[in-house]
């Protein structure tokens, strides 16, 4: 039978195991399981084993081993304790409402304006097929392995891909009106493909797009974030435009390959943003050579020079120029990023400079109010 103890000699602290478990971060929120209320009771009984009880969030809590496991750490690493039994239950529906109701007043909308601490970076190009979400996928798993605090919003609501290139298919965890991001390799995920069945199309027009596209930033509890990702839709259409509305302080990152009929017509997105004043963060170009397996020579197939001088163009730096190989293209069909599965790779290599030397984005302060506090 097992005893709350609280630290006789030679026996466990109940109240370390406490302390121990309660600064675990629920792997969905983000934040200790003692501030969210999801800690239950900490028994320890003889040879060192402890009993720790858990709320789950919902029954089918996709992120329950996980937990478990973060748990079991936590509560080993007190001192006399030998073994670790984690029991799961689920919260009632008072709890839950009472969890939806602290999560949504500490809900702030990602707006990345002048105060605000979270980067936002809306990643575009003029045409489909340059490779716009593997770079924005890859970026962010890079980001968020660096210690950054890292969110990515598909906005690429007909040829949403995300859920692809992160390997994760399931809905995400609501409560009422409020959604939680889909956790994936560090990174936080918000994308239309967790609502809908593979492969069924999209068929929304332009104020079913801006509702959820304003939903996704507003109804979803990203948390504190260093970085938003936003991966827009090739060109110059409705969720673009809205995209500037909602994110009047986000900064561009354009994604072309070396020919010119990519680059011509990213020139255009660029254009759009330049008139709306929307910062240029950067160039990337996707597919500058293909890397032989074999023999790892270069083959420009697609050209050269079009990152160059859509970068000109755009008076941004040319951030990187990602060679298209055989790691980055079976990454994307395992569903895992390729900085994270092949490390090592020329096209991994290239991302991961282009994450490091991603710049923040600088907006223009003229005619504009600023955050003022009175000391």
């Amino acid at each position: 039978m097992l005893d709350t103890l609280t630290g006789r000699r030679g026996e466990i602290d109940a109240d370390r195991v406490r302390a121990a478990v309660a600064a675990v971060a629920d792997p969905e929120i983000g934040r200790p399981l003692g501030e969210l209320g999801m800690l239950g009771e900490v028994t320890c009984g003889r040879r060192g084993r402890v009993r720790v009880a858990v709320s789950l969030t919902t029954r089918d809590c996709p992120v329950t081993e996980q937990l478990r496991a973060a748990v079991t750490e936590a509560a080993s690493a007190v001192d006399g304790v030998r073994g670790v039994e984690v029991v799961l239950s689920v919260m009632g529906v008072r709890q839950r409402a009472e969890l939806a109701q602290q999560l949504k007043a500490t809900t702030t909308p990602v707006t990345g304006a002048l105060g605000s601490s979270t980067r936002v970076y809306a990643v575009a190009s003029g045409k489909g097929g340059v490779g716009k979400s593997t770079v924005t996928a890859n970026v962010a798993a890079e980001l968020a392995r660096s210690g950054q605090r890292v969110g990515v919003l598909d906005a690429d609501v007909w040829g949403y891909s995300m859920p692809q290139l992160f390997g994760v298919r399931r809905s995400p965890v609501s409560f009422g009106e409020l959604m939680l991001p889909v956790p994936a390799h560090g990174v936080s995920l918000m994308s239309v493909g967790f609502f809908v069945d593979d492969g069924q199309p999209v068929v929304w027009r332009g104020p079913m797009l801006h509702k959820a596209i304003q939903q996704f930033l507003s109804d979803t509890h990203w948390g504190e974030l260093d970085v938003l990702l936003i991966d827009l839709p090739p060109g110059t259409g409705d969720v673009t435009l809205t995209l500037l509305e909602l994110l009047p302080d986000a900064a561009l990152l354009a994604v072309t390959t070396p020919q010119p009929a990519a680059h011509e017509v990213a020139g255009r997105v660029v254009r759009m943003a330049r008139e709306a004043g929307m910062p240029i963060a950067g160039v990337v170009e996707n597919m500058t050579a293909a890397v032989c397996r074999c023999c790892g020579q270069d083959t420009p197939v697609f050209g050269e020079g079009g990152g160059a001088r859509l970068a000109a163009q755009a008076e941004a730096p040319l951030l990187g120029q990602v060679p298209l190989d055989a790691e980055l293209r079976a990454a994307g069909d395992q569903g895992t990023p390729v900085v994270v599965a092949a490390p090592a790779a020329a096209s991994a290599q290239e991302l991961c400079r282009v994450a490091a030397t991603l710049p923040a984005p600088r907006r223009s302060l003229a005619g504009r109010a600023l955050p003022l506090s009175v000391v």
